[in-house]
Order: C-alpha cells, then structure tokens, then sequence
C-alpha cells in the first residue's frame, strides 16, 4: 500500500496470483531516445567480434538517425527501449519486411547487463508484437554468438544457415510464429507523407 493524498492506494496487482504487478522491461521509443539509440548502436556494432568490417561499415551507414526516426514514426515500437529501475538499459530495433518482423538488434548496455533483464525485455517484446500483425519473428545470427541461447530460451527454431550469406559470412536464420490475423501487410520503410508528418508532430512534442 502506499500513501497519496492522504489516501490509501492499491499498488497494481496481476488478476491471477495477486502479487504485485511486474513493471514492464521495455517502452516505446521517442525522438528524444534517438541520439543515445544511434550512439549506443555505433558503439555494438564496432565493437562486436562476429562481424567483418565490411559488414560494419554498411551497418553503421544504414542504420542512421533518420533510419531510427522512420521506425519510430511507422510504429514507435520498432525502437523499443529496454529499462532497468526506469532508466534506459539498452534497446531493441525492428523493422517490417513482407509480413514478417525482423529483429535486427538486440543489446543490453555493458554497465547495465545482467540475465534477468534480458529476459525480461526479451519477453515483454515477444508480448507485445503478439497482437495479430505478423506472421513471425526472424533473425539473423552469427555462429558462435551467445545470443542463440536467449533466443532458443524463448523458442526460436534454427530454420537454416544461411552459407556465405552478408559479404562471405555464414548466417543462422531463427524464427519464432506469431498470431496474424489482419488481412493487410506492413509495407515496411516507405512512411510517406502521413508517416513523415506523424514524425515531426512526435519531435515537436517530446513522445
């Protein structure tokens, strides 16, 4: 319980074990995120041992703040925000692509890792993109990065590897089913008019 006003307040409570409702490990994004979104990414993308520097180079190129900003404004989830204590811990980006949802990256700030919060950002993803608008999850990772064990955890299958893939380099392909039920398809990187409007009216705004 807690005091507010001089009243007594019910924390949340989850419907069917009545404990104390979990706080979410994850929020959409917003402009104000994307500097220390693209920073951060630059810094992983470096920095990681699984990738040639070939690849690097056209990560860094694409995955640019106007490339974010895009995300955000066709569905600020595309961005998620990951959160330790309410601050920013780390972030997820994803992108539409023919009705299926590609995870492009994950990552979970050095200073700020620990198992627990990745799986609980991991799962509270999964959750939300469970809403009836894609037929899967993909994504694409290299042999030997830890990260097939977080996504095996959560069911992923190992659909193929994908030999001499991304500039000569071998790529494990692991999907995971979602509900789709709309009859329409995301269309993927092309916002438009509306979208590019929706965009700014978010920046001038601060959401």
């Amino acid at each position: 319980m807690r005091k507010d006003s001089g009243q007594s307040v019910k924390e949340p409570t989850d419907s069917r074990t009545k404990k104390p409702a979990r706080a979410p490990a994850i929020r959409a994004a917003t402009s104000a995120d994307i500097d220390l979104v693209h920073t951060r990414l630059m810094e992983v993308i470096e920095t990681s041992p699984h990738y040639s520097d070939l690849f690097k180079q056209y990560e860094k190129a694409r995955l640019s703040k106007a490339y974010l900003a895009n995300l955000i404004a066709m569905d600020p989830y595309h961005v998620i925000i990951c959160l330790a204590e309410k601050e920013t811990a780390g972030f997820m980006i994803t992108g539409p692509e023919l009705g299926t949802l590609w995870l492009y990256w994950s990552y979970i700030f050095p200073e700020k890792r620990r198992a627990s919060l990745a799986m609980a950002c991991f799962r509270d993803m999964i959750s939300h993109w469970q809403n009836g608008r894609f037929h899967k999850i993909s994504t694409y990772i290299r042999p030997g990065n830890d990260a097939v064990a977080i996504v095996r955890r959560f069911k992923f299958v190992h659909t193929c590897t994908l030999e001499k893939h991304i500039f000569g380099q071998d790529y494990m392909l692991y999907e995971l089913p979602l509900n789709k039920v709309t009859k329409d398809y995301d269309l993927g990187m092309n916002v438009g008019r509306l979208g590019r409007i929706r965009g700014r009216l978010r920046a001038a705004f601060g959401l």
